[in-house]
């Protein structure tokens, strides 16, 4: 680590917005080092050259008006400076372009859900174009969240009940995290890892990439984001298959098990086919019907012993991937 890399307070720019909003933050900080080395070091020096002396009296000293006048005005003018570059780029930030892409953007406890315009979706990854603007638009479906990119220098709220919208437009080609910057929660149980491993899940773990592709990669990925995944081989994924991966795509893991441990919601191990007690004390066979109905409206019929807090997946699995899923729960009987 050199010098330079030791002066660096943010991460790198992949923004429009980077430069206007490092360079004040920049601007700020340097400020603020300045004035804090310039007063402490004049207290430092008044302390000490004027520190009590025997036979010496204190005696009060007048008022030097020129003095009082500089520094009350000079901090009004430095402020309303701030405040007009800050506007500017809350104005900046809070104003797409009208030819910007919308993704639509829903957070729910403990994953993102990004749709495309063409319908397509994504779950903790999104995928956007370079050199294009795109704008978000966010809400949530139970609590408050919060989506973060550090590298693009944006950060909104998700608030339920309501609609909230971000805008950038990327520079560079590559991956970057974003995270939620809201204090969401956590789960009752750590999550079973495929290896068998456990870790802990909630608001820290509601984190994804975003992956800024060339326009002509991007076109193609549209186009292939309504297709099951394939193996190496071009061989399509089983239902099964690609079932199981959106079990963890879907962030299902944090809250069902497949191995029969208990977790917040009913685990997956051998469910299909059986009856399950309900908490308004009937019981249900839980077939294709009773899962399809359970992804979409999970608190129609709440297994007993579990509480009614699993949002809906409505609008963010296709017909497809929800056979998917339900070919995957049937492969666990």
């Amino acid at each position: 680590m050199n010098s330079t890399d030791l002066m660096k307070q943010l991460p790198a720019q992949w923004s429009t917005f980077g430069p206007g909003y490092d360079w004040l933050f920049y601007f700020i900080y340097w400020m603020s080092v300045v004035l804090f080395v310039g007063i402490i070091g004049t207290a430092i020096y008044f302390v000490v050259k004027y520190r009590r002396q025997p036979g010496v009296k204190a005696e009060p000293t007048g008022h030097n008006l020129v003095m009082e006048l500089a520094w009350t005005v000079a901090p009004v003018v430095l402020l309303v400076l701030l405040f007009h570059w800050g506007f500017a780029g809350y104005v900046s930030l809070t104003t797409p372009p009208p030819d910007a892409m919308d993704i639509r953007v829903r957070a729910r406890k403990w994953s993102w859900d990004f749709e495309y315009p063409n319908g397509g979706h994504t779950a903790n990854q999104v995928t956007i174009p370079v050199n294009r603007p795109v704008r978000f638009v966010l809400s949530a479906e139970d609590v408050l969240h919060s989506m973060y990119i550090p590298a693009f220098r944006v950060k909104r709220d998700a608030v339920p009940g309501m609609y909230s919208t971000l805008w950038f437009q990327a520079t560079h080609t590559g991956d970057t995290r974003f995270f939620c910057a809201e204090y969401c929660g956590a789960a009752d149980e750590p999550v079973t890892q495929p290896d068998g491993t456990q870790r802990d899940t909630g608001h820290f773990s509601m984190n994804g990439m975003v992956h800024i592709v060339p326009q002509a990669r991007w076109s193609t990925f549209l186009e292939g984001i309504l297709r099951a995944p394939s193996h190496p081989d071009g061989r399509e994924f089983t239902a099964a298959e690609w079932g199981e991966q959106l079990y963890t795509q879907q962030n299902c893991n944090t809250c069902h098990s497949v191995n029969g441990s208990p977790m917040t919601g009913p685990t997956w191990q051998h469910i299909f086919g059986h009856e399950a007690a309900l908490t308004d004390g009937t019981r249900v066979m839980v077939d294709e019907n009773y899962l399809r109905r359970s992804i979409l409206e999970p608190n129609a019929q709440v297994v007993q012993g579990f509480n009614p807090v699993m949002p809906s997946y409505q609008g963010s699995l296709t017909d497809r991937q929800l056979d998917a899923l339900i070919a995957y729960i049937r492969s666990l009987r």
